[in-house]
Parts: structure tokens; sequence; C-alpha cells
């Protein structure tokens, strides 16, 4: 074909709607996601009970080998959904740790929940290696995932004292923020 020949035109026109429905459709679906999030602040928290990977001694009342959110009733839980493969996990990992020691002694429970698969990491020594304290649990069927609707991560939920959702992040948080969210759980 050659410019100006009617059939270009139509592949020209085909190809540029085509790029109107992707720009449409990356307008639209952070809102869509936004939206089934937000419709999740202000439920009940989902119950789980996990496999304890790492620091299950900073569990207690719990039998350190499992850990289930009751066990945490009438406390603040911060719930850090995370990969060892995950950049932006690796680069939050010591905010949540900070956050947790800050918070730990009023009442505030920091639990990561571990999304590798057998073959992409080990959340144990990611966390020893790293200095993380808080207890880590792995959601290797994805089923806690699910339940709180994670679509990507890092993804934090922050369920308040009285067992509700309060906030859903996705990304990096800062510590500013993670700390303004922790006192609202209170």
């Amino acid at each position: 074909m050659q410019v100006g020949d009617p059939r270009s035109t139509g592949t020209t026109l085909s190809a540029l709607g085509l790029v109107g429905i992707l720009i449409v459709g990356i307008a639209v679906l952070p809102r869509v996601f936004s939206r089934h999030r937000a419709a999740a602040v202000g439920r009940q928290a989902p119950e789980f009970s996990l496999a304890v990977v790492a620091n299950g001694a900073a569990l207690p009342g719990s039998d350190s080998k499992s850990l289930r959110l009751s066990d945490f009733r009438g406390r603040a839980v911060l719930l850090d959904f995370w990969a060892t493969w995950c950049g932006p996990c690796r680069a939050e990992a010591p905010i949540i740790e900070q956050v947790s020691r800050r918070w730990r002694d009023q009442g505030v429970v920091v639990v990561g929940v571990n999304m590798d698969t057998a073959d992409q990491g080990d959340p144990r020594a990611f966390a020893l290696e790293n200095g993380l304290s808080y207890p880590i649990v792995h959601d290797l069927t994805g089923s806690a995932a699910r339940a709180y609707e994670v679509d990507s991560l890092p993804t934090l939920v922050v369920v308040s004292s009285e067992g509700r959702i309060i906030a859903i992040r996705s990304g990096i948080t800062d510590g500013a923020e993670l700390e303004r969210l922790v006192r609202q759980a209170l």
C-alpha cells in the first residue's frame, strides 16, 4: 500500500481506535479497582488462618505455628501483603518494621503476609536477613489475598481494634501515612 491508498486509511483508523480503547481502559481501570477497594473499607475483616514462617515467638497467645486474625481481637492490625521478589515490597519492609517496633507496646499488631510460591523465595530467610521482628505468615494458596481483594504487591490492609477494615493501600506507603493510619486504627 502507498500513502493515500484508501486501504491505508482504514488500517490507520483501526489502529487509532485500538489506541483510543487502550487509553480509555488505562484511565478507567484504576477507578474500577479503587471503587472495588473502597467498598471493602468499613467491612468486617475476613478471618484467615495461615502458617507462621518467621517470628512466631512474637505472637502472645498463639501456638506460634499458625496465626488467625481472630487471635488479635481488640487490637489494631496491619496486614502487609508482600513477596521476596517484589522490589517495592523490599523497599517498604524497613518502614513496616519501624512502625511495628514503634507501636507494638500500644497494642498494634503487624503481620507480614508473604505471597511467594515455593520456588520464588524464602520469607523466613528474608525476615532474618532484614531484621524483621514482626510475625510473617505464608499465604501459599492465596486464600487470604483473595479474601482481602489484593491485586498488587505490596498491599497494606489496616484493621481497626473493632475488626473493621479502615484502609487499603497499594504500592509503597511512606512512614507518615502509615503512622496516620495506625493512629486511626486504635
